[in-house]
């Protein structure tokens, strides 16, 4: 059998229909099928490889630490030096409450952590999460996540979840002494880039400060300069109690963390010892990737061209059949009027190609979310192949 039949053979199946292009190589912006073909690879990874592929500093920090060490033991026992210096890299372009950081192996056991955490600090088990929203598809995460249809086939799910529309007062008015934490996402992404207002975000964090309810901000899309800031929370002047990442964190490596004040984070040392614990969670070949890959971000100034970027999008993204573009940086919603056209156009642009995605709950809109070196020529090409489909 070749690898297509191998692949529909023996690796589980998550839909009936997957792309299925077998990909032999990936670098800065493009992928690279078995077939010769090369696709501009407008989706990222899902927000994953914000420096595009194989940054040659990435690459070179994974071959260094796999000459000196892979996994030794679980989470927190052993000093490992890609864990404790990335660690303190991220708490210091964070505020200054966000100091202390749990790694984990993925966005999902992030939202699982803090889940913990926000228990744990409060004493308090009920939660409040947005309609529409996606933390991850684990038990944890999937019963915070807002949109039944993906919940009801795995019911009995966590009780004491509360869900209302993001930038809803009802929301807001909900929170109360029995809430241990409120959890959304920075901006709304598989909702297809909802962008909070102002004042509620402002009024949110108020309300959580009022009532001892945790604020916990997810940032696994946004995180990494996707916006237009090193952390999406930045334009809103709030600052969360915990915050989650993932996706970007690892610079392409499977890698996640939930961060809060080492106070807090101290409540999982005892009553019971080892309150959170993890295998492989901080992998330091993971942790070596991520901090280069950060390093990258910040010392090229990539964050500082985003914006300009997204208003190219913007600029040419012009359409009969597109209804709306609804934009948060590099993280892009092209609205259409019905899934069919999106699925339609992306095969097109698959064929042209391009490579992109939808949202789970905005199938209207195709997803864009490139790697932030993303070049304008590039975005010129990738914006007239999309029109093109059209």
């Amino acid at each position: 059998m070749n690898n297509r039949q191998l692949f529909q053979q023996y690796l589980a199946q998550t839909s009936e229909s997957p792309i299925g292009i077998e990909i032999v190589k990936a670098e800065g912006n493009y992928l690279y099928g078995a077939d010769g073909k090369k696709y501009i690879y407008l989706i990222g990874g899902i927000s994953v490889c914000n420096i595009g592929h194989r940054h040659p500093d990435v690459v070179a920090a994974i071959k260094k630490q796999a000459d000196e060490y892979l996994h030794i033991m679980v989470y927190g026992e052993l000093v490992q030096s890609p864990q404790v210096r990335y660690a303190e890299l991220l708490a210091r372009h964070l505020p200054e409450n966000l100091n202390c950081v749990y790694f984990t192996n993925s966005g999902a056991e992030a939202t699982e952590g803090a889940i913990k955490l926000a228990r744990r600090v409060t004493g308090r088990t009920d939660m409040i999460a947005c309609n529409k929203s996606y933390h991850g598809n684990t038990l944890g995460a999937l019963s915070v996540m807002g949109d039944e249809y993906w919940r009801n086939a795995f019911r009995p799910l966590m009780p004491g979840v509360w869900h209302y529309d993001y930038n809803s007062e009802e929301l807001i008015s909900a929170i109360n002494e029995k809430t241990a934490c409120v959890i959304i996402e920075t901006v709304q992404g598989e909702a297809g880039v909802i962008t909070p207002e102002l004042n509620w975000l402002k009024d949110l964090r108020e309300k959580c400060t009022e009532t001892g309810a945790l604020l916990i901000m997810d940032e696994i899309q946004c995180g990494f300069g996707r916006t237009g800031k090193l952390w999406g929370f930045e334009h809103f002047n709030i600052v969360p109690d915990i915050v989650l990442l993932g996706k970007a964190l690892g610079g392409g490596m499977p890698l996640g963390a939930f961060i809060s004040s080492k106070e807090k984070m101290h409540t999982l040392t005892n009553e019971p010892v080892l309150g959170h614990i993890t295998t492989f969670g901080g992998h330091p070949v993971c942790c070596a990737a991520g901090m280069a890959a950060m390093e990258v971000l910040v010392r090229e100034n990539l964050i500082e061209e985003v914006i300009e970027k997204e208003k190219l999008f913007h600029s040419l993204l012009i359409h009969p059949s597109i209804k709306e573009v609804r934009t948060k940086g590099l993280l892009i919603a092209v609205v259409l009027e019905i899934p069919e056209q999106v699925l339609e156009c992306l095969q097109k642009c698959l064929a042209k190609g391009l490579f992109s995605d939808w949202f789970l709950f905005a199938p209207n809109c195709i997803r864009i979310a490139p790697p932030l070196t993303i070049s304008n020529e590039e975005i010129r090409e990738a914006c007239d192949i999309i029109l093109g489909s059209l």
